[in-house]
């Protein structure tokens, strides 16, 4: 017989609940139970009487307790040492705090750590017209720092925004006021310069925060078309300036060479002044001494200063002057003719022998260039 025929409730699993065949609970009584608990917990009514009461007081104490630790070790936080911190009450400033470890309010104070140590770096590039119409390609870099950290967070919606326009528009108007020229070959320095105090000029009014701690001009070059031609005007300017300096340093090594040439004229002149002047002296002390001689002896005197000058005259002379006696005619001996000839012949013909006749008034010489000997007509004084 089967277990739900009729008038066999007994046989039924699902209302023979006490019985042997006990089968799965009612859901709707198992809900109703779990709803008990879970009240009697929160301080409901609970069939246990008064232990349920005691058990809800601990749990919600447990609760709070442990809401408030999580409050509180949330409110933590850690500023770095490059860094400064905004704290933000409701929404509103309410101060800067400095590194390390701080507490806050959570829910209630934000915290904006900025970096005011750290440099930070910012391109800008681009073609540009010049004052004399030509376009140039310029690239140029800054460095800047953060300074004020509610300036910068609060002045502008984004700073670093703000500052890279600046820097396009001063890049612009410094080089839109400059020559072509200037700006690829001599004038970098200048345009790094003005475009540095264009900057800050452009930027105060707008108390951002930064300060711009350096400017670099990386590079400027003409447009791609026209790039051959500015490479050799510039390798020309580059040779000027290099001939100019050749110019002045051979200009600096000359200088000191004439300088020193004249000095040494200077001296050379001083010494051959000061030579003559002691020669004129040592003549004058000379004839001061040989004035008395002679004075106490006029003739022979005479005679020896007669004998010094010849024997000064003919010591540089080759040729012998030779005195005959008994006559008036006064010969010389060219003895270096002599000895010329004398050496030619013995080249020529080694045996060949020379006389030469000393006992008459003429002496026969070897042939000199002129082919005849020399007389001296001279009469003794």
């Amino acid at each position: 017989m089967a277990w739900n025929e009729p008038g066999k409730d007994d046989k039924d699993p699902w209302k023979n609940k006490g019985g042997k065949n006990q089968g799965p609970p009612d859901l709707d009584d198992l809900l109703k139970d779990l709803g008990n608990k879970v009240g009697g917990i929160f301080g409901g009514k609970s069939s246990g009487g008064g232990s349920g009461k005691s058990f809800s007081s601990v749990g919600i104490g447990l609760a709070l307790i442990v809401a408030v630790l999580v409050y509180a070790f949330s409110g933590f936080y850690t500023i770095k040492e490059a860094e400064q911190g905004i704290v933000l009450r409701f929404g509103q400033y309410s101060g800067t705090v400095e590194p390390g470890l701080r507490w806050k309010w959570t829910f209630i104070d934000r915290i904006i750590p900025v970096d005011i140590q750290t440099t930070r770096d910012l391109p800008a590039a681009g073609f540009m017209l010049t004052r004399d119409e030509n376009v140039v390609r310029v690239e140029m870099q800054i460095q800047y720092r953060v300074v004020d950290p509610r300036n910068y967070v609060f002045s502008v919606t984004n700073a670093d925004d703000s500052l890279s326009q600046s820097l396009d528009s001063a890049l612009r108007y410094v080089v839109g006021h400059a020559k072509m020229d200037d700006i690829l070959t001599s004038g970098r320095e200048q345009v790094r310069q003005d475009v540095w105090a264009e900057l800050n000029d452009i930027i105060e009014p707008y108390n951002l925060g930064l300060i711009v701690v350096d400017v670099n001009f990386k590079d400027a070059r003409p447009p791609e078309e026209v790039k051959d031609a500015f490479d050799d005007a510039i390798a020309a300017q580059e040779d000027e300036v290099r001939f100019l300096r050749e110019a002045e340093a051979y200009a600096k090594g000359i200088e000191p060479r004439a300088r020193g040439r004249v000095k040494r004229m200077e001296q050379e002149a001083i010494a051959y002044r000061e030579q003559t002047v002691l020669d004129a002296q040592g003549e004058v002390a000379k004839f001061e001494k040989l004035l008395p001689e002679y004075q106490a002896a006029p003739e022979v005197t005479r005679q020896r200063l007669y004998l010094a000058t010849m024997e000064k005259v003919y010591s540089n002379t080759s040729k012998v002057m030779v005195d005959v006696d008994g006559g008036n005619n006064m010969m010389y001996l060219p003895l270096d003719k002599i000895m010329q000839q004398q050496n030619q012949t013995n080249r020529i013909i080694p045996n060949a022998s020379q006389s030469v006749n000393t006992s008459g008034n003429t002496v026969n010489s070897a042939p000199s260039s002129s082919g005849r000997s020399d007389r001296f007509n001279n009469g003794r004084n």
